[in-house]
């Protein structure tokens, strides 16, 4: 192992520090914004299998072609490639090597981070990760994975399009507006639904408003039975068995709330019981037959509490009909958010890479890849999984900035994730808008009275980046966040490191097997991904294969999580440090 560093002075201290604030933010955005190396073997390239759109009209005939790029697309030209058996159209940013720079063998992906998209590998002219590469010959893209930046979902060409520039329109309409001190419709949407932790108390405490509406018996019994249905049906897949009993117990804790200290409250707990029972039960037409004779149970139980002139129960068929709706809006959110980081792994970087190889043809079939923080999670788990299996992972060698497969050893501010590894946190919170979040904070953090500043030494050390690319990196950089995605990184703050979703496959356990070489960076103030944590996958890996080396100085300069990609020295110092690498493993073996 090649082990390098500038000094080890880690102080330990973005992203998950935003959830732990995440009502506080609240609080202070709705009082001061809101009115309310080695064994090399040529690989055989196959056909694609995937299928595709580009923006550059020299592709061939056969892939599809948008007319134009979106204005927050500052790449070459913008490719979509579409995963099988799957909506999603991931957005490829790709950058043409530039012809006077030395001819490279291999192509080059870079992957981003947890919540993030392209942007941050291009922040500016002056300050840009992937035109840098580009500068140097490499044949640079950088893929936005599901649910990212300009990835979208559309039938073709012209919806993709059309998406992609709506995309686009959002994301800048969303920075002025922020700049302005206004925070957008939609996100204050966003904000609304996820910050609600606790629905059914609203639900409880509400005092009556006057008469009882009249009571529309089958419209509840139709609602009630929708949604057990699709409690059992979408549930059984976003979590594995004994968290979908979990949540669903949940949801009968809220409306036993409704019903508790009356008369009905013991017959309502029976009925529960044969419900939870049902929910268990592999969907057919059997159960959901009886799905529906529960849910008119319930129903009847509610309409006899109803007559009655028990205080408890006043007003009770609205308040039962108010708490179905809430709970209807968090399970929609959960199947519009359904992925994790499996599906990252398995179809978002195998669709993208087989592309790319289709596009660039180098002679071994191999590429370069370089991850920043969940992006080299990524290129670590790839190497674990191909190695267990014995197969090529077709890369040529990996650069992994501030990423690790395991957090347990160190202090990182992502711990702050874990309460979302509890399964009722999914209900609780089924997305993270990180994007909303950070933009809502920004005008606190960057202006009096500073109430927030502390978030921008979370992103970036102390005059490493420009306000004006820190602002944009902020504003522009950042998405929403599935709670299945986050429930599966916490397992890296658990014995054994990160696994896979049915938690019996950890990444960690057959980097000893890899035989790609690796050269992974840390930065000195990294609070999200600190050097411990990198040290602790970077030993893993066969010695001679394994290159470690932490950026930071005693008296400074100092690099936090952003700055390995875009902070004001990375050209000088890190850049260069990374074409050396690359340069060693690029030839053809």
């Amino acid at each position: 192992m090649v082990i390098t560093q500038s000094n080890i002075n880690p102080a330990f201290h973005l992203a998950a520090s935003t959830f732990h604030y995440q009502r506080r933010l609240l609080l202070l955005h709705n009082r001061f914004l809101l009115p309310r190396a080695t064994a090399f073997r040529r690989l055989k390239l196959e056909s694609a299998k995937v299928r595709a759109f580009s923006t550059d009209d020299t592709q061939p005939t056969d892939i599809k072609k948008l007319p134009s790029k979106p204005p927050i697309c500052t790449a070459d030209e913008l490719h979509y490639v579409t995963v099988n058996n799957s909506a999603w159209r991931l957005a490829l940013w790709r950058y043409n090597a530039v012809p006077q720079a030395p001819p490279r063998n291999h192509p080059l992906l870079l992957l981003s981070g947890v919540g993030t998209n392209a942007i941050g590998y291009d922040l500016s002219p002056g300050s840009s990760f992937a035109r840098y590469m580009c500068g140097q010959g490499f044949d640079t893209w950088v893929l936005e994975v599901r649910g990212a930046g300009l990835s979208t979902q559309g039938s073709d060409c012209k919806d993709v399009e059309k998406s992609a520039h709506a995309i686009s329109e959002k994301m800048e309409t969303a920075a002025e507006n922020m700049t302005s001190g206004a925070l957008p419709a939609d996100q204050q949407s966003t904000l609304a639904e996820t910050a609600t932790e606790k629905t059914e108390i609203a639900v409880i405490d509400k005092e009556p408003t006057g008469l009882a509406t009249p009571w529309d018996e089958s419209r509840l019994v139709t609602e009630l039975t929708e949604t057990f249905t699709r409690l059992s049906e979408r549930l059984s897949g976003f979590l594995s068995e004994s968290q979908s009993k979990i949540i669903s117990a949940k949801f009968f804790d809220q409306m036993s709330k409704l019903l508790e200290d009356s008369f009905i409250f013991e017959r309502f707990n029976e009925v529960r019981k044969k419900f939870l029972s049902s929910l268990e039960t592999r969907q057919n037409s059997g159960v959901a037959s009886q799905i529906r004779d529960l849910s008119q149970k319930i129903v009847d139980l509610i309409d006899e509490g109803q007559r009655s002139v028990s205080p408890q129960l006043f007003d009770l068929q609205e308040r039962l009909a108010t708490t179905v709706q809430d709970f209807e809006k968090q399970l929609d959110l959960i199947v519009k958010y359904d992925w994790d980081f499996d599906h990252y792994l398995e179809e978002d970087i195998p669709a993208a890479m087989e592309y790319i190889r289709a596009q660039t043809k180098p002679e071994d079939g191999r590429i370069l890849a370089i991850g920043h923080s969940m992006g080299g999670i990524l290129l670590y788990a790839m190497l674990s999984r191909y190695s267990s299996e014995g197969r090529d992972p077709g890369l040529a060698a990996i650069v992994t900035l501030a990423s690790s497969l395991d957090y347990t050893s160190s202090k990182s501010s992502l711990k702050l994730l874990v309460p979302l590894a509890d399964p009722a946190q999914a209900l609780n919170v089924p997305v993270v808008p990180l994007g909303a979040l950070l933009s809502a904070a920004y005008p606190l953090s960057s202006s009096p009275p500073y109430v927030l500043s502390w978030m921008n030494d979370l992103i970036s050390a102390q005059d490493m980046m420009h306000p004006d690319l820190l602002k944009k990196l902020v504003l522009n950089n950042f998405c929403t966040i599935p709670a299945k995605l986050l429930l599966q990184l916490t397992t890296a703050f658990r014995e054994g490191g990160l696994r896979d979703r049915k938690g019996t496959f950890f990444y960690k356990d057959h980097l000893n097997k890899s035989n790609v070489p690796v050269l992974a960076l840390a930065g000195d103030r990294d609070l999200i991904c600190p050097p411990e944590a990198v040290y602790e996958t970077v030993k893993l890996f066969p010695e001679h294969l394994i290159t470690y080396k932490l950026f930071g100085e005693t008296d400074g300069p100092h690099y936090a999580h952003y700055d390995l990609v875009g902070g004001r020295l990375a050209v000088e110092q890190i850049y260069p440090c990374i074409i050396q690498f690359l340069n060693r493993h690029d030839s053809y073996q």
